[in-house]
């Protein structure tokens, strides 16, 4: 058998490069991306058995690329590579397309263990990001339980209800307001809700802000 293949989609060419130079004395890298649209395209073609892709690129985000790759290329392994350690977000990624879930602050041996782990069929997290799903788990480890808002839901729905922008809430919470527009989206797409009027009546409905 030979080596694998794999492919890197990152938006920084810095990142790209070091991690192109950290894997070629193990790995076949067979071609690097800067953006979501350019890793469908380049994916399908290359077929590599490994792709790493960050969540956060431009004109199409890691999260929506994992999903259509899945369903492209069932038998190709995806690891996410990113600054985002919030945990919702990487359980959302492993439980629906990614072998691997890792920090980009982690360390570079970290990587090429993952692509081990998931030629091998396995799974790896980084600790960092680990440790806060067991946390999240130990609190509440019904899988039937009843859709409730996390912690971090219910800061973004009450900003985002208040009125501010994505932007303004992402700033405020130091997150990306990619961030933000995953959580309000998996708030509307969990509790049916269809605009942002429906968004402020769950926020006074739930006692996240108080009317006026």
């Amino acid at each position: 058998m030979g080596r694998p293949a794999v492919l890197l989609a990152d938006d920084h060419t810095l990142v790209l490069e070091a991690f192109k130079k950290l894997l070629e004395p193990e790995f076949d890298v067979v071609g690097t991306v800067s953006d979501g649209r350019a890793l469908l395209s380049s994916a399908p073609v290359s077929k590599p058995d490994v792709i790493v892709l960050d969540i956060g690129m431009p004109e199409l985000s890691g999260m929506k690329a994992g999903f259509e790759l899945k369903r492209l290329l069932p038998r190709t392994k995806l690891i996410v590579l990113t600054m985002n350690e919030d945990p919702e977000i990487a359980r959302e990624a492993l439980r629906n397309f990614a072998s691997g879930y890792l920090l980009k602050k982690s360390a570079g041996s970290e990587l090429a263990k993952a692509i081990r782990e998931a030629m091998r069929g396995r799974s790896y997290v980084t600790p960092r990001v680990a440790q806060r799903l067991q946390d999240d788990f130990v609190r509440d480890p019904r899988p039937d339980r009843k859709k409730e808002l996390t912690s971090r839901q219910r800061e973004v729905l009450q900003l985002l209800a208040e009125g501010r922008t994505m932007k303004e809430t992402a700033d405020l919470l130091h997150v990306t307001p990619r961030t933000i527009a995953f959580h309000k989206y998996r708030i509307m797409e969990d509790f049916g809700l269809k605009t942002n009027s429906d968004l402020i009546k769950f926020a006074l409905r739930e006692r996240v802000i108080s009317p006026i």
